[in-house]
């Protein structure tokens, strides 16, 4: 049964569905941090080739990668310990430490090892940092209007690797590496300033005695296990981005080279599918609360499938990239969707643990989808084996449809699942105030237009095209394109 907000206290003021402040300066931050990011991964992986090849850039990326994805894992459990303004604070301001003594270094020598080093104490601060930051966005805004917010969020994953590759390249072009390390330093520093400002007032935890670290840092896993309406969530985000990242990846350029068309058919069919997922992340911020979430969630899900299959089949180039344009638009409500439901689902206290699995689900699948379906198109074809992508992609809405009629956990029910940031949790603080859920574990699907169900990795993702997010998905420079990678913020 639905509840609703009780009537403010007499003399308190009731407190804002969205704290669009907050969430204007969280996004406005993640924009700094995320464009510098990307330039840098862009100057970065140019000279690591132009230094050894392939067996260069191969270290640095693997260099990047591995670390972050292992401190995922206890990034959530430091997350729930400390509390993210601790965690968020002191990772960033190390990451700013890191980029300008690299700026230094690189300035002074054209060796490898520099790099690398770089590469690693990056990888696990992002990866320390990741869930921290996934932790934010149920803070700022209530259960109903949680997926405007992450919609919102979702823009800047979708628009960050747009002004971001571009101005990696400017800058190796007419400078060198330290320069892109440096306006990397100087986003990171835009996004301290604004973390300090939105985690201000955010309570630590309190302790929970004879609980070590490294148990906590299994508590991700043990939520799916225990928690199915979690399991099916990260079950849809898992699958939707594994069918989607080899076409995007290694197949539409295959196809293109296929059929003669042209390089630049590549840049058309991806740029179509940014502006629609661009334009409805822009729709979701505005209007996902009165979008039944069957239709944010389970429909577009359908579309998705859909549409990457249909994509292997158009016969010119000016129809792949209108189906490529609609896949984009689906997946802008369908990835903001799958966070937020997931963050909802999240028993109180544990967020940083569940937001640091699914982003690692983001994080992993890319690879994975890489390898098993470049090893089976090459029995099967590129075309065969695009058609088997959309196949698999139709079980992320099945999977989804599940989650909507799995009971979501007792804790989470009437709050966005995340500890209050405010001490005390003052009247202030959407999660002081239980908001209208409007979402019982059976109809939660009729009564989604007014309960919305990211990272980010948000998307993080991440997005058929996190974000989210899992967040991502999120301070994830790194993020191969995906369906909807919650890319934590």
């Amino acid at each position: 049964m639905a509840t609703t907000s009780p009537a403010a206290p007499p003399g308190t003021e009731r407190p804002a569905a969205v704290q669009w402040g907050k969430v204007g300066a969280l996004v406005s931050g993640q924009a700094a941090v995320q464009a510098g990011s990307f330039a840098l991964l862009i100057a970065m992986n140019w000279t690591a080739v132009q230094i050894g090849g392939t067996g260069a850039l191969t270290l640095v990326l693997l260099a990047a990668t591995v670390p972050r994805a292992l401190m995922l894992v206890f990034g959530g459990a430091v997350a729930d310990l400390l509390g993210p303004r601790v965690v968020l604070l002191r990772a960033t301001s190390a990451r700013v430490a890191v980029l300008v003594a690299g700026a230094l270094v690189v300035a002074g020598t054209d060796r490898l090892w520099p790099l690398a080093l770089v590469a690693v104490v990056e990888g696990a601060l992002l990866g320390l940092a990741g869930p921290a930051s996934g932790v934010l966005m149920p803070h700022l805004a209530t259960r109903e209007h949680l997926a405007r917010a992450n919609s919102l969020y979702g823009m800047v994953l979708r628009v960050a690797p747009i002004a971001g590759a571009p101005l990696g390249a400017w800058l190796i072009t007419v400078g060198h590496l330290w320069v892109a390390l440096a306006a990397a330093a100087a986003g990171c520093a835009v996004w301290l300033g604004c973390a300090a400002y939105v985690t201000h007032g955010f309570a630590r935890p309190r302790r929970e005695p004879g609980v070590s670290l490294l148990r906590r840092s299994g508590d991700g896993f043990r939520l799916l296990a225990a928690h199915p309406r979690l399991r099916w969530m990260f079950l849809a985000s898992f699958c939707i981005d594994l069918a989607f990242s080899w076409p995007a990846e290694v197949a539409l350029p295959l196809l293109v080279s296929q059929r003669g068309w042209g390089v630049g058919a590549v840049g058309v069919v991806l740029a179509c599918f940014g502006a629609g997922a661009l334009g409805s992340s822009a729709l979701g911020a505005a209007l996902a609360h009165r979008i039944p979430v069957f239709v944010r969630l389970v429909a577009t899900g359908a579309g998705l499938a859909a549409g990457i299959a249909v994509m292997a089949l158009m016969p010119s180039v000016v129809t792949l990239a209108a189906v490529a344009g609609a896949v984009g638009l689906l997946s802008g409500l369908n990835g903001p969707a799958i966070v937020t439901v997931y963050q909802q689902a999240v028993p109180e206290g544990r967020m940083g643990a569940a937001m640091s699995t699914l982003s690692l689900a983001g994080i992993g699948t890319a690879p994975v989808s890489i390898a098993v379906f470049s090893t089976v198109s090459l029995g099967l074809g590129v075309r065969q084996t695009w058609l088997l992508c959309g196949a698999i992609a139709c079980l992320s809405p099945l999977f989804a449809l599940y989650a909507l009629r799995s009971p979501a956990p007792e804790a989470a029910e009437g709050t966005t699942g995340a500890p209050s940031p405010e001490a005390g949790a003052t009247a202030g603080s959407p999660a002081a105030v239980p908001a209208t859920t409007g979402e019982g574990p059976a109809p939660r699907a009729a009564a989604a237009g007014s309960a919305a169900p990211a990272g980010s990795a948000d998307g993080t993702a991440d997005g058929t095209g996190r974000s989210v997010p899992a967040a991502p998905a999120a301070d994830t420079p790194a993020a191969p394109l995906t369906a909807n990678s919650p890319a934590p913020v």
